[in-house]
């Protein structure tokens, strides 16, 4: 069936397994824990450990222009938007090209670190100004824009642990309406103690090992794929809901039959569900829903959060990596979904063309 919505033809993954996609893909196809570590200079980690991304000294991997004060978040984006462009050389992105960002707040530990400093300080406005940006939700998209020339719509979009799926469908409406023929769409998020403490309080104490990363997919209207691209996947659909006060599990399962009705697709198509692995309340709803819809059909399913952690915002971004990774070359539908605690959830679909990644 050809595809008539939007395609992925490219995707990268910086993740606790390592820097590139063949290590997180390596990484998945073991199906053992990343290692667990943190930086011990950071401090005590509240709960457990943590899953960095091993290696990644921002200098060493990026060069030393351009990075001295350059945040984490930051870094994570530009180094995998680089494997996405021909070793990321600035100008190799097609013209026009947009990104679409998905993160939680940005560099927490960059926003935090900067107040921290004015109020410690003599007085107030003692700070180094060139941490200022940091500390902006945007700064890690705007960053990158720079860096490899992209000048089509830059977009950060905030809606925690689904910023993945949130952000494929901003892209989707963005092609729809010729906006941008060629988008760069993903999230990001960064391991860092004062992110730990945020999350150890939030949720009254005792989350699971956080995880951090960044994880970016090329997508493209079908009728603009160069012929040095080929389409790996098929965005079918996506749908979300928000139950601050209402019924999770109701709205959980409202929101998978929306975008599989969206999408044409049966229950029993499905061959991988990749859900959110969230620990809490919201994370044994989305258990249960997608359990009574797809249980008897046995898909193939896929568990990121218990190899690299609570990776927050682009959590959603690598469940949809590994669906891309695992089908391998068998043709498929694979259904995404994530949750959050604060009351967010989304799904999406889609239809995997058997293209080996």
């Amino acid at each position: 069936m050809p595809a008539t919505g939007p395609v992925i033809t490219a995707w990268a993954a910086v993740s606790p397994f390592g820097t590139d996609r063949k290590n997180f893909l390596d990484g998945m196809a073991a199906g053992r824990p990343a290692a667990s570590t943190t930086n011990p200079e950071e401090g005590v980690v509240p709960g457990e450990h943590g899953y960095v991304v091993p290696n990644f000294a921002i200098r060493e991997i990026l060069g030393r222009k351009g990075t001295r004060m350059m945040d984490r978040v930051a870094a994570l984006t530009i180094t995998a938007v680089g494997q996405i462009f021909d070793a990321g050389e600035p100008g190799n992105a097609p013209e026009g090209t947009g990104l679409v960002l998905g993160t939680t707040t940005g560099s927490i530990w960059g926003a935090m670190d900067f107040t921290r400093t004015s109020m410690q300080a003599e007085l107030p406005y003692h700070v180094e100004p060139g941490r200022m940006p940091g500390g902006v939700m945007n700064c890690a998209a705007g960053h990158c824009a720079i860096w490899y020339q992209l000048t089509g719509p830059n977009t950060t979009l905030a809606n925690g642990r689904p910023s993945g799926l949130i952000a494929l469908r901003y892209v989707r409406r963005l092609l729809a309406r010729g906006r941008t023929n060629t988008a760069l769409v993903g999230s990001v998020e960064e391991y860092s103690l004062d992110r730990s403490w945020l999350e150890y309080n939030g949720r009254d104490g005792a989350p699971g090992p956080l995880g951090e990363g960044a994880c970016l997919f090329l997508l493209e209207n079908p009728g603009s794929v160069s012929p040095d691209r080929t389409p790996l996947a098929e965005l079918c659909s996506v749908s979300s809901r928000v139950y601050p006060e209402g019924d999770p599990r109701g709205s959980m399962q409202a929101c998978v039959l929306d975008a599989l009705t969206e999408a044409g697709v049966e229950a029993s198509e499905v061959s991988i569900v990749a859900p959110s692995g969230f620990t809490g309340e919201a994370g044994e709803y989305e258990s249960e829903v997608l359990d009574g819809l797809f249980g008897r059909v046995r898909p193939q399913w896929v568990d990121v959060a218990g190899l690299i952690g609570d990776t927050g915002a682009v959590s959603s971004s690598f469940q949809v990596a590994a669906a891309l990774g695992l089908a391998g070359d068998r043709p498929g539908v694979a259904v995404v979904t994530s949750v959050d605690a604060d009351g967010t959830i989304a799904c999406a679909v889609f239809r995997l063309f058997g293209v080996q990644t």
